[in-house]
């Protein structure tokens, strides 16, 4: 059905669009080349400014315009210099454009417009789109290390489930809403819809960062703005573009397990150093038969269960094509996405359905200009997302965890039948216990599926006109989107036979088998239907831009902005959260430049919030700035081959937050009552026998909690030399007030059932951060460019709402000074010698420990470890540095890029808990941990006392007093990751002219192949969450087609 859609589209539109690609009579005609003499297609030709006089060159670089004998042609292109060419009399023209090295960024995207890069003053950076095109199908794995200011990680590789998280200069808050606000064509969304982007359709891609560029949206961009612009169509002959991928992607790091050998023999020894008369030993003949490669294997398994579960790599493939074109009256982009990822989950062949995950994506965009007059333009965007995800019952990242929850001796992933079960049709899947009450992660792995579906659709109109028969310089704008976002999942599954080993003749070699629940097991998939959500938001945007240059040297620019937004919930069973959501809004820009050297801007954004009082309800937030362009400066003139650009540059300004508290506080200035309490009812009646459920306050109304509120300033500078080389540098702080916590010295003898609120934390964040770009040209066809970018961001609580550690002698528990992510723990010596060394030093109330078990540092010599011992330890859980660089080259036709990321400054912790070898973590079923390859090999043992083993004594129970967030289990997050590499061919096309084909590249690139870091039991990129589904490397070949 899509495809017929598709093509009815296409069709439609080629058909009715054909007619307006006609050239106009041919008075002067021309051709357009580059300094190789190679034809520049697409270059604007403008006849004496006026925007619709002029044409746009086809393929060859030829055009043709109607002119007057002695007018002016202004000949303008995307990354060169433009020119101003006086006519003459001539009719026949050749025009060589200069490069324009760093003229890509001429016109830098700003809130609610555009603004040119020389007077921009706030701190905005923008991004090439060709620098996200990576071999992933996920837009925000490719955005660490690209953006200085951007704090970027990933911390899964499930497809469907890998988005990266990200904030801009790091986390400078406490509260609930921490995340930037993006903005896709003007629209907010979610980092959801910017993952599923396809580079191909950006046309910008900005990062807002200080008060000046944000303070516009108000309350929605205290924590930064995303803004993403995409193509749309130019003037001039049909393109088409064509990009197909195949993808070949594995595990960028996997998980080592010890062999089951191993594990039984380290399992025999954790009984016999704790509690030699208890547990389960493993035998001697156990062990031996164990490792004969002809033994049964029903009988004696060794099972490793990532191996089991999971294939080595897994082939998936992307598929992109674009086309745009049009005439003076309407031009039109339209593009269509289908990427197919696949997980590398085994799939089952006795069962008749896929339990591997399949997450298929299709995108449709279409974006349509047409000019109803010379002086007024409609835009009509649609853009849709159609996600659909096949996988396990529980999701990819939990069968990763299981295969690590797994006794790899006990029983196979299922049992070939025996004489009594022969003719059985279901598989007969391996357990223990009376029950099967054992956990088997190949049957939850396969015995169902589930579908989730994603849809969302967002339709824009936009009408722009310009109002200079009213005042010269004077525009107006109006916008009105909707969008509908529809969510629903369901389930397929049976449950599982479980059997297990009756007995085994070992002479015979025949074993027969037992069924352990043949009542609960089921050979049919059962139907469950899960969550449905269906959302629907309307938003209407306005505004008045004047921009004027009076007596050649004075520019001043004014614009107005309101915007009205509902969000509306549908099959939501909790009432706050089915009310509308309303936003309403005012903001404003005036700028003023006087002779390109000295620059002002003043920003405001006034916004009203329904979470808030009407005392409250409205925030004012302004910010301000100044630039002085110092290169555009008499004096600098004998400088002029040296420093091509110098511009010094500063804000300050005030912006706000209302999503504080969480996602379901509305109206702080309502109380919450719960009137259907179970846990605060009464029994009543005769015997009190029936139940009554209560009354309960979930939250006390309070007319004073008010916005969150961020003071912000940048200093900084831009720096070109020698025409190749630019350098921008930004120092930012930042102090944010307002935000609301718990207050935590409330008096228990008040009889509050919820905790008091108010406007009472503040924290501060400050860093720098500086991008280098090089960019040349060669004589001999050699082009070479590089970058390089690094952000430091920190932060630190100001005043937070907590006990009073100062007077109690405890002031290391206090959170004032520290990082917002930092991590608390116990400050681990070593490991107990002897029994001696555990009498002599201080009690650890952390249950019994033995010689060999971790012993921690009595911070406050009290002789007693307990909470009051924590003290920050190591760098924060988000990173304070990020950093990246990369080179891109060509030669001829060939060319080859490579990019590097780096992270520095934070730490993680091990969990100790699901890494303990041998005990039970997997919940409702019985499971006992693996072991893993780093612990077996270093692990402390009475033959080896070695005080700083990476494991302590070993134990098949959970030994509390090691199960503990301390140095011990403290890592350096810290890495080096080759992000991506490329290397492609571009052919000549004059042999396929017949098909009209004008580039073909072919072209082999890799992703994560080269990871360098001090931790390597996981990739070091997840963290703590090193257990789940790994993050992916690749290697993908792709072709790419241009019409």
């Amino acid at each position: 059905m899509i495809n017929s859609i598709l093509k009815f589209i296409f069709i439609f539109l080629f058909l009715f669009f054909s007619n307006t690609i006609n050239s106009q009579d041919q008075i002067v005609t021309g051709t357009i080349t580059d300094n190789n003499n190679n034809p520049l297609p697409g270059v604007n030709v403008v006849v004496d400014a006026e925007t619709y006089s002029g044409a746009v060159t086809d393929f060859d670089g030829n055009f043709v315009v109607k002119a007057d004998a002695e007018a002016t042609l202004i000949i303008s292109y995307v990354g060169f210099i433009t020119q101003e060419v006086k006519l003459n009399g001539n009719k026949n023209l050749n025009i060589k454009m200069e490069e324009d090295l760093f003229g890509l960024e001429e016109v830098t995207v700003v809130a609610y417009g555009e603004q040119k890069k020389q007077s921009v003053i706030a701190a905005v950076t923008s991004v090439d789109p060709t620098e996200l095109r990576v071999p992933t199908s996920n837009l925000t794995t490719s955005l660490a290390g690209r953006v200085a200011g951007l704090i970027s990680y990933q911390r899964s590789g499930e497809p469907g489930r890998d988005n990266a998280e990200f904030f801009i200069r790091g986390v400078s808050t406490f509260g609930y809403a921490r995340s930037p606000l993006i903005l896709i064509d003007g629209i907010e969304t979610t980092s959801t819809d910017l993952a599923r982007l396809q580079p191909d359709d950006i046309a910008s891609f900005s990062i807002m960062k200080d008060a000046t560029a944000t303070a516009l949206y108000g309350a929605r961009g205290a924590n930064g703005v995303i803004m993403v612009t995409t193509k749309e169509g130019k003037q001039g002959k049909v393109k088409l573009n064509i990009r197909y991928e195949k993808a070949y992607s594995a595990a960028a790091r996997k998980v080592s397990i010890a062999d089951p050998i191993t594990y039984m023999r380290l399992h025999n020894e954790a009984l016999a150093t704790r509690e030699p008369l208890s547990g389960r030993i493993y035998s001697l003949e156990k062990i031996l038969i164990s490792q004969d490669p002809n033994r049964n294997q029903m009988a004696y398994p060794t099972i490793n269960w990532f191996d089991e579960l999971l294939e080595d790599y897994t082939l998936n493939s992307r598929f992109n094509f674009n086309v745009s074109g049009g005439g003076k009256i309407a031009r039109y982009y339209l593009a269509a996405t289908v990427n197919t990822d696949n997980g590398n989950l085994k799939i089952e062949p006795q069962n008749n359905f896929n339990n591997n995950i399949n997450f298929n994506r299709i995108s449709l965009r279409s974006n349509v200009n047409i000019n109803l007059t010379p002086t007024t333009e409609v835009a009509v965007r649609f853009n849709g997302n159609f996600d659909d995800y096949n996988g396990p019952l529980n999701g990819g990242e939990e069968i990763y965890k299981q295969a690590m929850q797994t006794n790899p001796v006990l029983y196979p992933k299922y049992y070939q039948p025996d004489a009594n079960y022969f003719n059985t049709t279901h598989i007969l899947f391996g357990n223990y216990g009376q029950f099967g009450d054992y956990l088997n992660p190949y049957a939850n792995m396969v015995r169902g599926y589930k579908d989730e579906s994603y849809n969302n659709v967002l339709a824009t109109v936009e009408l722009k006109q310009n109002l200079d028969f009213i005042t010269k310089g004077l525009k107006a704008r109006a916008l009105v989107n909707t969008s509908r976002y529809s969510f629903y999942n369901l389930e397929r599954k049976y449950n599982p036979f479980y059997y297990t080993l009756a007995n085994y003749d070992f002479q015979s070699d025949v074993y027969s088998l037992i069924a352990l629940n043949p009542n609960q097991g089921t050979e049919y998939l059962e139907y469950n239907e899960g969550s449905k959500v269906i959302s629907n938001s309307v938003y209407f945007e306005g505004s008045l831009n004047y921009n004027r240059i009076i007596q050649e040297k004075h520019n001043v620019s004014g614009m107005l902005v309101g915007i009205l937004r509902e969000l509306k919930y549908a099959n939501n069973g909790n009432l706050q959260t089915s009310l509308p959501y309303r936003n309403i809004g005012l903001s404003g820009r005036f700028t003023y430049a006087f002779d390109s050297k000295y620059f002002a801007e003043f920003n405001f954004g006034l916004n009203g919030s329904e979470r808030f009082a009407k005392s409250e309800r409205f925030g004012f937030f302004p910010s301000f700035g100044f630039g002085w362009y110092v290169s555009n400066e008499p004096f600098m003139e004998k400088y002029e081959d040296v420093i091509t650009k110098l511009k010094l540059k500063g804000t300050y300004g005030l912006v706000g937050n209302d999503q504080i508290g969480s996602a379901e506080d509305r109206f702080f200035y309502i109380s919450q009552v719960n009137l259907n309490d179970g846990g605060m009812g009464s029994m009543f009646g005769e015997e009190f026998s029936n139940y009554i459920n209560g009354v309960s306050i979930d939250r006390y109304a309070n007319d004073q909690i008010t916005w969150e509120k961020a003071t912000m300033t940048n200093i900084g500078f831009e720096l070109g030399l020698f025409g190749k080389f630019d350098l921008q540098a930004d120092y930012f702080t930042e102090y944010r007030s307002n935000i609301l916590m718990d207050r935590a010295q409330t008096p228990s003898t008040m009889g509050l059932q919820a905790a008091i609120r108010a406007n009472v934390g503040e924290a501060s964040s400050e860093g720098f951060e500086f991008t280098i770009d090089y960019k040349e040209s060669f004589r001999n066809d050699l082009y070479i460019s590089a970058r390089a970018n690094f952000s430091y961001a920190t932060s630190k609580y100001e005043v937070y709402d907590e006990l009073d550690f100062i007077s109690a002698g405890l002031p290391w528990r206090s959170r004032i000074g520290l990082n917002l992510s930092q991590p608390y723990g116990y400050i681990a010596e070593r490991l107990f010698i002897d029994e001696a060394d555990i009498a002599n030093s201080p009690l650890q109330t952390f249950g019994e420990y033995m010689p060999g078990d971790i012993k921690y540092k009595d911070i406050n010599n009290d002789g007693i470890i307990d909470i009051n011992d924590e003290v920050p330890i190591g760098y924060p859980s988000t990173p304070e540095i990020i950093y990246g660089f990369g080179v891109s080259s060509s030669y001829k036709n060939l060319d080859l890029s490579f990019f590097f990321q780096g992270s520095a400054r934070s730490s993680f912790f091990i969990d100790a808990y699901r890494t303990s070898p041998f005990i039970d973590t997997s919940g409702s079923a019985i499971g006992n941990n693996a072991l893993l390859t780093a612990w077996a090999n270093n692990y402390w043992s009475e033959d080896n006392r070695n005080l700083y083993a990476a494991w302590p004594r070993l134990s098949d129970q959970l030994i509390d007093n090691n199960n503990r967030n301390s140095t011990w289990w403290l890592r350096d997050g810290g890495f080096l990751r080759l992000k991506s590499i490329e290397i492609g061919y571009s052919f000549k096309t004059e042999n396929f002219n017949k098909i009209k084909l004008d580039a073909l590249r072919v072209y082999l690139s890799g992703t994560n192949l080269l990871t360098f870091s001090k931790f390597k039991i996981w990739d070091v990129e997840m963290g703590g969450n090193g257990l789940g589904y790994p993050i992916q490397k690749g290697v993908n070949f792709g072709i790419n087609m241009n019409f």
